[in-house]
């Protein structure tokens, strides 16, 4: 008689969910463990961490050693401290308590009370991660916000598809459109477009992560690490400059800080100041590597009835008053190569120019400015700049804004990540797409691109400390957090049995234990960010 084996069809029959695999190898020392937190899988002596320095062997279980990051409207008098998670005995005293100066572990203050469930928020940073995929998300928190039912799924992200955007505010010239940008002699990524005022830079990606040498991956990672983290970080570019970069601190550029964002280009400067320099100069040139603008050509100008200087420059005329290509692109005056603003006059018109005319030279910022006026043979003599003159001077720099490292994590939530949320994944996509799911990182807003795919965008100034990690695969962590009702969680085909109410969380933890954080930490959500639950995605 044939025994029939297969169980297609059959109802009842799953498997089973092991937090832990099979050690890859039967000869591993007993005192080891293999983690399972991503595809390295570090076997961790006890009383050690892994090579991420995120999961350690704590008497024979693996933790997270970073404490979750909690997030409250209002902080009390008690908040900041960590604090153990209290259903978890035993788990307390990891070899990583103090080791950041943290506050000694105190018994929780949480009492339990859900009338305040709304104004907690519990975010992905310490949360651990779904890795290997198939299984749900560490936390699934459901709590109730202003009478409607709501739930957040929570999770640290392993990124490979994932770079940061960096807006360099500066006048300065950084480099070509498309070099390279080194980090410690290596590949990181590269110059992209110049925006107004700015210079913009993509650092790390696919590419670089896995698609180079081992040593380009893994500095790639430590440099988004590193600027993800809110710490500086020293960038070199081909052909161009030496550029130390800090978000949300002014840029360094070749050992200089900057400190001026420009007020618009040459043309716009011209524009803006035309009808305060009437009648106090003859002509303005503003000196500037992109468009450099001459007063009495330019429509400004003309408008204001100045007449002709007969003014000659070299360069590409664009339009009246306008000129592209003036000379190099440097750390000079405007952008430029030059320290003498004189070498971008080609001549004077000796029919239309006279002598006695007024020349002021300056630059978009008004860091660089000079007077002149023209001697018998017309040639432009410095002299000291009238104070009504140099007051409009003073007034461009004043209109230019601090100059910022701006930096924004761009990471796309694919396939795998998504799983943690639900068994079918396309359906979270789809459901973000319509606006009933918020995306957040770290609890900071994240601005969801158009298109296919869950690609979002976060400035990490936002974002609390230390929310990035990395796993040497290379790979990036991030924390990425899922908020919607608990009806559309259930519609989407979340996995429901794992949902747990926020008193559940806050007293034992995640809902498994291999690889688990044993401590928590409030922080208060900073005020420029909206209450995750409150609003909806931004969608692209």
């Amino acid at each position: 008689m044939t025994e029939h084996t297969k169980t297609d069809g059959l109802p009842g029959i799953e498997p089973q969910i092991l937090e832990r695999a099979k050690p890859r190898s039967e000869r591993m020392a007993s005192d080891k463990i293999e983690c399972n937190a991503c595809p390295v899988l570090c076997q961790i002596t006890a009383g050690r961490s892994g090579a991420c320095d995120r999961y350690a062997n704590v008497d024979g279980t693996l933790v997270r050693v970073d404490p979750v990051i909690l997030l409250k409207k209002v902080l009390g008098s008690s908040d900041g401290a960590v604090v153990p998670f209290t259903g978890r005995p035993g788990m307390e005293e990891d070899d990583t308590q103090g080791k950041s100066g943290e506050s000694p572990v105190a018994e929780s203050e949480w009492n339990g009370d859900l009338l305040h469930a709304g104004e907690v928020f519990v975010t992905g940073v310490g949360s651990s991660t779904t890795y290997p995929d198939y299984k749900p998300a560490p936390f699934i928190v459901s709590s109730r916000a202003e009478g409607v039912d709501m739930v957040t799924v929570v999770t640290e992200g392993i990124f490979s598809y994932c770079s940061f955007k960096v807006k360099i505010d500066t006048d300065r010239y950084l480099g070509p459109e498309q070099a390279n940008v080194r980090y410690k002699g290596e590949v990181v990524g590269h110059v992209t477009t110049a925006e107004y005022g700015s210079q913009m830079l993509s650092l790390g990606g696919v590419h670089h992560l896995t698609g180079g040498s081992k040593k380009e991956g893994r500095l790639t990672a430590e440099m988004m690490q590193v600027i993800g983290n809110k710490q500086a970080a020293e960038l070199t570019i081909d052909g161009g400059s030496q550029v130390m970069i800090h978000a949300g601190r002014a840029p360094i550029v070749n050992g200089i800080e900057e400190q001026r964002m420009r007020v618009g280009c040459g043309s716009a400067t011209i524009g803006i100041f035309a009808k305060q320099l009437y009648g106090k100069v003859d002509e303005v040139i503003v000196v500037d590597d992109h468009i450099t603008g001459v007063l009495t050509e330019h429509q400004a100008g003309r408008c204001l009835d100045i007449p002709p200087s007969g003014v000659k420059i070299r360069g590409r005329k664009s339009t009246p008053g306008r000129y592209f290509q003036v000379a190099n692109p440097g750390i000079g005056w405007g952008g430029t190569d030059i320290s003498d603003p004189i070498s971008i006059i080609e001549g004077w018109d000796p029919d239309v120019a006279w002598p006695g005319l007024r020349l002021l030279m300056t630059s978009t910022t008004g860091e660089h400015s000079a007077w002149f006026v023209l001697d018998d043979s017309l040639c432009p003599i410095e002299q000291d700049m009238p104070a009504e003159v140099e007051k409009v001077v003073q007034r461009i720099g004043e209109n230019c804004e601090p100059s910022l490292t701006t930096v924004l994590f761009l990471g796309g939530a694919g396939g795998s990540l998504r799983a943690g949320v639900t068994e079918n994944p396309v359906l979270l996509t789809r459901s973000i797409k319509q606006a009933l799911v918020n995306v957040t990182c770290g609890g900071a807003p994240a601005y969801v691109w158009p298109g296919g795919g869950i690609t979002v965008m976060t400035d990490v100034m936002r974002m609390p400390d230390n929310s990035f990690g990395t796993v040497p695969t290379p790979a990036i962590v991030a924390p990425i957090e899922f908020t919607m009702k608990l009806a559309d969680y259930q519609a989407l085909g979340g996995h429901m049995d794992y949902v747990r109410s926020l008193s559940s969380v806050l007293g034992t933890g995640a809902w498994h234990n291999e690889g688990a954080p044993t401590r928590r930490r409030w922080l208060q959500q900073p005020s420029i960010n909206a209450w995750p639950a409150d609003v909806g995605p931004m969608l692209g």
